[in-house]
């Protein structure tokens, strides 16, 4: 350092633009050091944090010193989470076992009289319908608290996506036999009335849930389409089949451009959203040649982040050249067969999606060669309206244990997209009893405005029997799913099953999954996402990443007990600030589940204060240890404000506070509460103080939680507001209150006054003024007021401007100096004054950045030729009630073809959207006290010395004032959130984080009976029918045309 003053004392001989102006270095110190000493020891005395910790040894005797044994805490409460999920499992159970009965019971029936089945449909609106269906009925609901909406309990609910005609005898079927679910979800609700949402989503897409509960808050979401189907939902997918590796092969040449094209794009990314988490994809494109469809060299795991970056790679993929399956098909083989061992993977069912417009060959040789014993399925989409041959992609897909779908439309996507789980859970049927295994998912927000739930799963399988072969008198077991049964269990009430009262403002448990991500952690905090949002936080990303965590992280998802305590980097509650703590992190596995529970605690929160006043309250319905705890805080607190109203205030002093970890906060006098929070202003306290009660917890704030991991006086601003005008009138100021009782550290009270701004900005002026180093005429002795030669600023560790001796930086009290003065900001961080890590937060939400209509690519309308219409299959596919659907639509609302694009989400509210939101927190990097420097611009330099004030988290800097070299001025330092695109995804999958699929896997089945592989049949109805819809196809595709200005495609 003695070197650094030598060359800055040279340095400024010849480049400041106000060297006879600027103090010397030991000026500057004089100047600290009297701020510091007239700051700590004015706060010191004015808090009273010598007279708390006599009050506290004055009621010694009541209270206790307890130990918190971090392993039995998280024993206790893994078991306590464990029995939660355990009776939900068997919820799940009885009603599986129930469906499958009920099932195997039912009587097909081709129509339904009038009576012979009711049922609520949850899209009614209950509001404003008068009318309903013969098969119709309105419950009467009443407000809930625990599911947060109008529920009634004597009804189920049904839900029957908008593309699924409810007419149909499938669905009349449906609902008859699941209308006996009813019986099983009230007796399960009877046993355990704080049970959720329970939930049956079939295979054909009906979902019945109960308590019965409007779907929709039409008022909050008005004018939109509902596009939910409950087969792609994360629980459902998850239940329904084993984890996937899936390849999806896309054809790129060029008989497959324009409609087709766009098709296949749209296809290919509703495919991706039916993979979650525990599922691995990447897409080929090929032509002449295969290639990666981006920067993926291999499968990836289908989380939101690499799934996004797919899905903007399909939108790339140009149609041209000639096709060639084989090196299409040989690139897909590698992928999914040559598995990297630093790379994993779902090690499941292994597919191939192939979308293609049609096939001149097989490509046997390269099945013979990859696929000889069928482990990997190939499905395989014939896309758009076309003459070419069908037969060869629908062999592909025969011969591979897979299937061949049709995707004529836009309307037969959805469907088409998602009925290959049903192949999937094949092997599941087969497996029967060993497959019906509880599952638990990820965190994901539910759909009925739960907030953020995870769900127990369990497949439903079709019991009854088949006969596959006319000629053997023995029937098959069947080998369709039924479905997929559910059960919701609310992060709120997991969260009750760790109490947290006795660890500390600090302490915390967190649990995460096989993946890694979040079930539980203080910084899982969803802003407000649609249902259809992803809701995943890595550990990694919760916190800030270092090695020993990466280590735990694995250790946790591989289901072992530990503990470690070490330092590492803390982020403030409103991740504003980092500091350096030491924290011991404790956890355990939660058995018959694959969660894992971690405690952390700092070393202040190793032991704590049990209240010790008696039994007075014990026969409340509250926890009588909180409570207690609350009660003598409250007494302990009385005694410091009885010391406060004896003593006159110091004219530098606007108000002294003290708060508890049990959660008690006074704020003396009176007249400064109100501006503390919206608590209740208690005007009959005798000593004039104002009581912060429940509706602010004191104890979890910022400035609360820095005082206990730093051993200062912390200085904290208020948070800067461009539209707010006005000056800061006061700065807080808070310290721990350490306690030794009988050789035991605690931190059981943080205690500070505000300080009055104006009243210290001049009297740290004055005290620039009052040092005046002998002999030197050209030594500058004061900061002055709007002083024309420097700038003097304080700011706090995070780099947030306290004071200054400029009316124009005053205004800006809160703010970020990387804002005001940028440049001299850099050369503080350059001069290692400060350090600075950028920090992501995954679960931010954005505005959505929508393509205008002019710039969207032209629309198109489906009309099926003669020949699909002279096919009976065609009547009953998807296809068929899409264009139904188009049709009525269409004429009911004639500008529906123009409001709606087949990409965008009509289901959400489509004004938010999620993203990615980048942070950056800076630091002192060391703990050296004093930093000198000369920023040097194009045509002038400043010179500035900084200098920390111990005992504190201030740095006052001295500098050539910015306006003297204006030339300095950049780009501002945004410290604050901002829109990000995040760390590279590409980058990443390179070298993934670790994680664990799920141990069972069903992937073959040796008795799989796999005839059935797609196709349609050809048995013709009417052909007058079929005319007059041709023509009224035409003609309402034609109108559509006038009317939007659009194109018109036909087969």
């Amino acid at each position: 350092m003695d070197v650094d003053k030598i060359l800055f004392l040279l340095l400024s001989l010849f480049t400041s633009v106000s060297t006879s102006q600027f103090p010397s270095s030991i000026t500057v110190q004089e100047w600290v050091q009297q701020m510091q000493t007239d700051l700590v020891s004015l706060i010191e005395a004015e808090s009273g944090a010598q007279d708390l910790i006599k009050i506290f040894h004055y009621y010694r005797k009541h209270f206790t010193v307890e130990h918190n044994n971090a392993q039995e805490l998280v024993k206790s409460a893994a078991s306590n989470i464990q029995k939660l999920l355990l009776s939900r499992s068997r919820a799940l159970k009885n009603l599986a076992t129930a469906a499958e009965e009920l099932q195997m019971k039912h009587q097909w029936q081709d129509e339904f009289e009038e009576g012979d089945m009711l049922y609520y449909n949850a899209k009614d609106d209950n509001e404003s319908d008068t009318v309903f269906s013969k098969h119709r009925l309105k419950p009467d609901f009443k407000e809930d608290s625990a599911f947060k909406r109008m529920v009634s309990f004597n009804h189920t609910a049904v839900h029957i996506p908008t593309d699924i005609y409810e007419g149909s005898s499938l669905i009349l079927n449906e609902l008859n036999w699941t209308e006996a679910l009813m019986d099983v979800f009230k007796k399960n609700r009877e046993e355990d009335p704080s049970l959720l949402w329970q939930a049956f989503g079939s295979t054909t897409g009906l979902a019945r849930y109960y308590p019965a509960s409007p779907w929709r808050d039409k008022e909050k979401v008005p004018n939109k389409i509902d596009l939910y189907d409950v087969r792609r939902r994360p629980w459902y997918i998850q239940g329904a089949s084993s984890p996937k590796d899936m390849l999806i092969l896309v054809d790129a040449s060029g008989s497959v451009s324009g409609m087709t094209m766009r098709l296949i794009r749209t296809s290919v990314t509703e495919m991706l959203e039916t993979l979650s988490d525990d599922d691995y994809v990447n897409i080929v494109t090929f032509n002449e040649d295969a290639k990666k469809a981006a920067c993926f060299d291999h499968l990836v795991q289908a989380n939101a982040r690499n799934k996004k970056i797919l899905k903007d790679a399909v939108q790339n993929i140009n149609a041209k050249g000639i096709t060639n399956f084989k090196d299409g098909f040989d690139m897909a083989f590698q992928q999914l067969l040559f598995v990297n061992i630093n790379v994993s993977r779902a090690n499941c069912n292994k597919i191939i999606m192939l979308f293609t417009d049609g096939a001149e060959e097989r490509a046997s040789e390269i099945f013979e060669k990859y696929n000889p014993d069928k482990r990997v399925r190939i499905f395989t989409f014939s896309v758009g309206q076309h003459n070419y041959d069908k037969a060869p992609i629908q062999w592909m897909a025969c011969t591979n244990k897979g299937y061949y779908y049709e995707i004529p439309s836009i309307g037969a996507i959805r469907i088409n997209t998602q009925e290959y789980l049903d192949v999937l859970g094949r092997p599941m049927v087969k497996a029967n009893e060993k497959a019906k295994q509880v599952q638990w998912t990820n965190v994901y927000m539910d759909a009925l405005e739960l907030g953020p739930v995870i769900t127990g799963t369990l497949p439903v399988f079709n019991t009854t029997k088949t006969k596959v072969d006319k000629s053997k008198a023995k029937n098959q077991q069947n080998q369709a799913i039924l479905g997929v049964m559910a059960i919701d269990v609310s992060l709120d009430d997991i969260k009750k099953l760790t109490p947290h009262f006795s660890l500390g403002p600090n302490g915390y448990y967190f649990a995460i999954d096989p993946n890694g991500y979040v079930l539980l952690h203080p910084n899982l905090k969803p802003e407000k996402k649609s249902f259809q949002e992803p809701l995943t936080l890595d550990f990694l990303d919760a916190e800030i990443e270092d090695e020993i965590k990466v280590d735990i992280r694995r250790n946790m998802i591989d289901g072992e007990t530990g503990n470690h305590t070490f330092t590492t980097f803390v982020k403030s509650h409103n991740e504003r600030y980092i500091d350096r703590a030491v924290r011991t992190y404790t956890w355990g596995h939660i058995r018959g589940t694959n969660y894992s529970l971690a405690l952390v605690l700092p070393k202040y929160s190793l032991h704590y204060l049990h209240a010790a006043i008696g039994d007075t309250i014990t026969q409340a319905k509250c926890n009588s240890a909180l409570v207690n705890k609350l009660l003598l805080d409250a007494g302990i607190t009385s005694e410091l404000v009885k010391k406060w109203s004896k003593q006159i205030m110091n004219n530098g002093v606007s108000a002294r506070f003290v708060a508890t970890d049990g959660g008690i906060t006074r704020v003396y006098p009176s007249s400064a509460g109100p501006d503390w929070s919206e608590s209740i202003y208690n005007t009959n306290d005798i000593y004039d103080v104002y009581e912060v009660r429940k509706s602010y917890n004191t104890h979890e704030s910022n400035f609360y939680q820095r005082s206990l991991d730093n051993e200062l006086y912390i200085f904290t601003p208020p948070v800067y507001n461009f539209n707010y005008n006005a000056t800061v009138d006061s700065i807080l100021v808070s310290k721990a209150v350490d306690l030794d009782i009988d050789g035991v550290k605690l931190k059981p009270a943080v205690v500070g006054v505000t300080l009055d701004v104006e009243f210290w900005l001049e009297r740290l002026m004055n005290t620039t003024v009052k040092i005046n180093p002998s002999g030197s005429k050209d030594d500058i002795c004061s900061c002055q007021r709007n002083d024309e030669f420097v700038d003097c600023v304080l700011l706090d560790d995070g780099g947030f401007l306290i004071m200054a001796n400029r009316d124009d930086y005053v205004r800006q009290i809160g703010q970020f100096f990387g804002m005001i003065d940028p440049s001299m900001m850099m050369s503080l961080i350059n001069s290692s004054l400060f350090s600075v890590r950028k920090t992501y937060d995954y679960l931010s939400m954005c505005e959505v950045h929508k393509e205008s209509k002019s710039a969207a690519g032209l629309r198109s309308v489906y009309v099926p030729t003669i020949a699909d219409i002279l096919q009976l299959g065609w009547w009953t596919s998807s296809a068929a009630w899409s264009i139904m659907q188009q049709l009525l639509v269409t004429v009911t609302f004639p500008s529906f073809s123009e409001a709606v694009d087949t990409n965008d989400d009509l289901s959400d509210d489509g004004a938010m959207e999620s993203c990615i939101n980048e942070q950056s927190q800076y630091f002192f990097e060391n703990n050296e006290t004093s930093f000198y420097g000369i920023l040097d611009c194009d045509r002038c330099s400043r010179q500035f010395h900084a200098e920390k004030l111990q005992g504190t988290n201030l740095v006052f800097v001295v500098a050539d004032t910015k306006l003297a070299c204006m030339s300095c001025d950049q780009k501002p330092l945004i410290q604050g959130k901002q829109p990000s695109p995040g760390p590279d995804p590409c980058e990443l999958a390179l070298n993934p984080r670790y994680r664990k699929g799920p141990q069972s896997c069903f992937d073959n089945n040796a008795s799989e009976q796999d005839g059935d592989c797609g196709g349609v049949s050809g048995l013709m109805p009417s052909p007058w029918v079929l005319v007059l819809l041709q023509v009224s196809l035409l003609l309402n595709a034609c109108g559509n045309r006038l009317h939007d200005n659009s194109v018109l495609l036909t087969g």
